[in-house]
């Protein structure tokens, strides 16, 4: 008697905008799906990262559409040939990522006919961000979108924060939405290190050079410190994003190199940055889904600064992992670092706290990759 063939592998496709958002953030969800037995492809813009994403077990097929372009039309092409693309694939399972993502993908999957799809929110970016009457209006709109004419009775919606959900009309509790830890960390790749003496306290802020980061809220904090004879130094690690438009111009990076503030640009070692400094500083003024910055930050055993925002708040409680200033604050984030200056065993108590935070709080990759794997299983065909 013949044996019986083997059970054909299900599709998972992954869409996403830049072949380095999935690279930094999100190697663990392929190598995990691979892992399950799912076959895996991702396809996205590529650049530079076609290695680091095949390395995982994935294929990765070329998609060219602008992140920073909003024209429907562009959108609407992007999505026909990510349509026939899926449908050549013969895709089970579509995981979409990021806003422009969800649009893009979520419509080609209605084209395709591909019922089965994740939602993976990442941030509402400015459209989260903005509390004036064309950010409400944006957020209607596209909450009208991905709940209604871009969702299907498969669709499952994977968050990074509940504020996100709740922006979106969705329950946090309601069994079609899934509240992660952003992508994850690894506690074994960030590990903490004897904290540097003080004076002076050293902060990074790692991250995109973005204005919506509150880079300049940041600069403008430590240099009222300064004025007040507080010992401070603030160190600017990364690189001006060109596709977006609220990137920070160079020259304005380098002029603002004095007073305490030094630009170093992009880096490779940000555990290596963390053993060097006291703390880790994300003045966002919104938009934010998970810093990934601040679950690095706190895996180091970094005290953390940062905003009352969706996405910073999730993580960072208060007096516990870190201090939390309002948004756009420099006032109040200059008095959180002269208190922090003044107090190195608040600072250490701090960077404790945002270990075990990570550790117990299902912010570690290991978590948030059974998280979506439980999602693929729930989802694949019978």
């Amino acid at each position: 008697m013949d044996a019986p063939l083997p059970a054909p592998m299900a599709r998972l496709v992954y869409v996403v905008t830049e072949d380095w958002f999935f690279a930094s953030h999100f190697l663990p969800f392929a190598r995990a799906a691979v892992a399950m037995g799912l076959s895996v492809t991702v396809v996205t813009r590529v650049r530079d990262h076609r290695a680091a994403i095949e390395a995982t077990g994935a294929r990765v097929v070329p998609l060219e559409a602008e992140r920073s372009s909003l024209n429907p039309m562009a959108a609407g092409y992007a999505a026909g040939q990510l349509a026939a693309i899926l449908k050549a694939l013969k895709a089970d399972i579509v995981h979409c990522i990021a806003l422009r993502g969800i649009l893009v993908g979520g419509t080609a999957a209605t084209m395709a006919g591909v019922p089965a799809r994740v939602y993976a929110l990442t941030g509402l970016g400015l459209i989260g961000a903005r509390q004036d009457a064309a950010g409400r209006m944006a957020r209607t709109a596209l909450r009208h979108l991905i709940r209604g004419a871009l969702a299907s009775r498969r669709t499952r919606f994977l968050l990074e924060n509940p504020d996100d959900a709740r922006a979106l009309g969705l329950d946090p509790a309601d069994t079609a939405v899934t509240i992660v830890g952003g992508a994850g960390v690894d506690p074994e790749a960030f590990r903490p290190a004897r904290l540097p003496p003080l004076p002076p306290l050293r902060v990074a802020l790692v991250a995109r050079m973005l204005w919506s980061k509150g880079v300049d809220v940041a600069v403008e904090a430590v240099r009222l410190a300064h004025a007040r004879g507080v010992p401070v130094e603030l160190s600017l690690y990364g690189a001006p994003d060109p596709s977006n438009r609220r990137a920070i111009p160079e020259e304005t990076l380098r002029g603002w190199s004095r007073d305490g503030v030094a630009w170093h640009g992009p880096t490779r070692d940000v555990a290596g940055i963390y053993a060097a400094h006291h703390v880790a500083c994300l003045p966002s003024r919104g938009g934010e889904g998970l810093p990934r910055t601040l679950l690095e930050g706190a895996a180091c055993g970094r005290a953390l600064l940062t905003t009352d925002v969706p996405g910073c708040r999730t993580l960072v409680r208060d007096g516990i992992e870190g201090l939390v200033v309002p948004p756009d604050d420099a006032e109040a984030l200059a008095r959180a670092l002269a208190r922090l200056a003044v107090d190195p065993a608040l600072v250490a108590s701090l960077g404790e706290g945002a270990r075990a935070r990570i550790l117990s709080g299902g912010f570690t990759e290991a978590a948030v990759a059974a998280a979506v794997c439980g999602l693929y299983r729930e989802l694949m065909p019978a």
